[in-house]
């Protein structure tokens, strides 16, 4: 081993590397990464960070949820609610809210998940991670070939290939009534191939009246004469899902007892979708390649809004269609240009009904019965964007692009307008009617994205690269017309991340690594100050991701993945005497990550140990209270029963840890959404 390899080992045995998943075969020394070019590069030669976890580690890992699938890559942090709702954090705290959703752009196959404008921070349970080919992440801003909420981070779930026609079905089964069934078979014939997979997931959820029950299936067709590459997909997702509420009271998660109790038994959630997208794709001459995916959404969702007074019922429905339009000029040449524009139009409506009385006397008059919204909104969207990649010398790469993007809203309330009731009545309460309905209008945004960042590879192996870029998002729907209070106009702006970063990756037989360091200031950031939607909000993220990987000669190796970052306001705001300026957000951990072990000590025999820890963090703005952390450890065993049958083994939480998938604040009241406590999985899967 060298001095290089020696220093890289030791600073990640100390724990000074953090960050990113560089997924890859024990044999293999690169991959490829679609999602920051919208075509295949390899990992490698990417300007600016990138992180990704193969289809086979994903067999592997079998998730009961996507948080599982990602908590090897450095700086994300995707934190498990109830049941297959999630909250994500990428270079970030974890953000709630109505427009929190907006930071990160949520994709499969490129394609948003939701329409700009309608994120809903429940978004990944649309996706078909559990069966993905890959999943790619990119952190921090995206590319100028991404537009809107591709500003704190990218996650980008890559449908299986037809490939090579195979197929296989698992079953498996684990703690309080798990069952999870995956098929997926492909057949290929000359240039047209089809792959089919379905996904059935039922669990009885640990928590009393917190199960649910979720079915997926995919249709992915594939053509390519040589001429024309088309691949079309369709995809259909339905979750039905009983949900538990937050427990509350100090380390409440810590009592076993508690822990299992649901405050809420009559909260739910149900929520439908269908997707259609293709890729289109053909050689217009010799230096110029045009690639055109349209695509089509609907989703349908309702559910018990338990959180708030009254219980409200959310009522909502997506339409949207558009598509992605890129020329690309002298591909894979010392000077390649990326061209295009994007096109989108969308409909969203949303219903909320409060059928309840607030339990608490002094809303009452706040909070009549009936109707609190009913409202659609019209969206289109059109983008233009440019991307230049040069090779300046066999070592020095240089990118640089500009992306122009208009987004306008046409928004129709449905019923009164103003800070009155369902009838029109206003309300007795000294300060009138809690939820305020703005008359009809329209909103538009005008936004501006650019990157600039190089390449230079010391040798075969080791690269250092520094990217400039800034992201944004425009405010989303819910921010603007689902006002509260005296409020009847949001004059909010879209919000805008500027970000530089600097690393230095190398992949070579026995070892992988990535180190970065990035510095982003966010403005205009948007929240709720006394229940009023404002935008001079201003916070500040610096910190230090890595992974590192190292392959021993007698088949274990060793990826540990970390992030040190703090995440602090950056703007006069006040709670009682304390200025939030300067302090750490909240549930933004100044370190996390995890570490993997595995073993293949036979051919088609792996065992793998994780370990996963989470560092100390606030609760709430001013600190009032602290999550302590935790760290637990992960088993995972599979091998080859017979001839093309696997069976596997997966522990969880081996020693059983009392913790917190997230904790916070509300109304001084600490509560938490309650960690899984030891849990078993097991099952098989067939190939053929």
């Amino acid at each position: 081993m060298n001095y290089k390899k020696l220093l890289l080992l030791s600073a990640g045995l100390f724990g000074l590397i953090p960050s990113g998943v560089i997924a890859q075969d024990a044999n293999k020394t690169d991959v490829l990464t679609v999602t920051a070019t919208r075509s295949e590069r390899l990992a490698s030669d990417t300007v600016g960070n990138q992180a990704s976890v193969s289809g086979d580690e994903l067999n592997f890992l079998s998730p009961t949820h996507i948080n599982e699938a990602l908590q090897g890559i450095a700086g994300a942090n995707i934190s498990r609610n109830n049941g297959q709702e999630s909250l994500i954090a990428i270079r970030s705290p974890i953000l709630t809210g109505a427009g929190a959703c907006g930071a990160f752009l949520t994709a499969q196959d490129g394609i948003p998940l939701r329409a700009a404008g309608f994120c809903n921070v429940n978004e990944l349970f649309e996706s078909f991670a559990e069966q993905a080919g890959r999943i790619e992440v990119v952190r921090g801003p995206g590319s100028v070939l991404y537009g809107s909420n591709a500003m704190h981070g990218i996650i980008n779930i890559l449908s299986k290939p037809v490939g090579d026609a195979s197929s296989s079905a698992s079953m498996e089964a684990g703690s309080w009534g798990y069952l999870k069934l995956n098929t997926t078979g492909a057949y290929q014939s000359g240039n047209t191939g089809l792959r089919v997979t379905g996904s059935v997931m039922r669990d009885g959820g640990y928590i009393e009246n917190s199960g649910f029950n979720q079915q997926k299936g995919q249709v992915r067709h594939e053509f390519d004469d040589g001429n024309w590459k088309i691949s079309s997909n369709f995809l259909v997702t339905n979750l039905d899902q009983e949900t538990a509420g937050y427990l509350v009271g100090l380390d409440s998660y810590k009592d076993p007892v508690l822990a299992r109790t649901n405050g809420n038994p009559e909260a739910y959630r149900k929520a439908k979708s269908f997707r259609y997208w293709s890729t289109v794709s053909k050689d217009v001459s010799d230096n110029l390649r045009w690639q055109l995916s349209p695509y089509l959404r609907t989703m349908d969702m309702e559910f018990l809004m338990h959180f708030l007074p009254g219980q409200p019922l959310e009522e909502n429905q997506q339409k949207s269609a558009g598509f992605q339009n890129a020329f690309y000029l002298n591909e894979g040449s010392n000077f390649e240009i990326i061209a295009g524009f994007d096109g989108e139009v969308a409909k969203g409506e949303l219903k909320q009904t409060q059928k309840n009385k607030p339990t608490q006397g002094f809303l009452v008059t706040r909070l009549p019965v009936g109707k609190n919204y009913d409202y659609e909104v019209d969206t289109k969207l059109i983008a233009g964007f440019v991307r230049a990649d040069i090779d300046v010398s066999d070592k020095l790469n240089l990118v640089g692009g500009v992306r122009a993007e208009y987004i306008k809203y046409n928004y129709n309330n449905r019923m009164n307008s103003g800070q009155v009731d369902a009838n029109g009545n206003v309300c007795a309460h000294s300060d009138g009617c809690r939820y305020t309905r703005p008359a009809d209008r329209s909103d538009t945004f005008n936004n501006v994205s650019f990157e600039a960042g190089m390449l230079y590879k010391f040798d075969d192996v080791n690269r250092f690269f520094t990217r400039f870029s800034r992201g944004f998002r425009a405010p989303q729907t819910s921010e603007l017309y689902r006002l509260q209070r005296s409020q009847l106009v949001a004059n909010i702006k879209s919000v805008k991340l500027d970000s530089i970063e600097a690393g230095i990756r190398g992949n070579a037989d026995d070892f992988s690594y990535e180190i970065t360091a990035f510095y982003m200031k966010k403005d205009n950031v948007i929240f709720q100050d006394n229940r009023i939607n404002v935008d001079n909000g201003k916070s500040k993220h610096v910190g230090v991701e890595g992974m590192f990987e190292y392959r021993f000669p007698v088949d274990v190796s060793l990826r540990l993945n970390g992030s040190l970052a703090k995440h602090q306001y950056d703007f006069e705001n006040f709670t009682g005497t304390t200025n939030w300026k300067g302090l750490d957000i909240d549930t933004a951990p100044r370190n996390f990550g995890s570490v993997q072990l595995n073993w293949a000590p036979a051919d088609k025999v792996k065992a793998g140990l994780e370990w996963i820890w989470m560092g100390e963090y606030s609760m709430d703005p001013v600190a009032s209270h602290k999550y302590a952390g935790h760290s637990y450890f992960n088993l995972r065993i599979e091998a080859e029963a017979m001839k093309n049958i696997d069976v596997f083994l997966r522990v969880m939480n081996i020693t059983n840890v009392r913790y917190a998938e997230r904790a916070d604040v509300s109304f001084g009241n600490p509560r938490y959404f309650v960690g899984k406590p030891r849990a078993f999985y097991g099952g098989a899967r067939v190939r053929f």
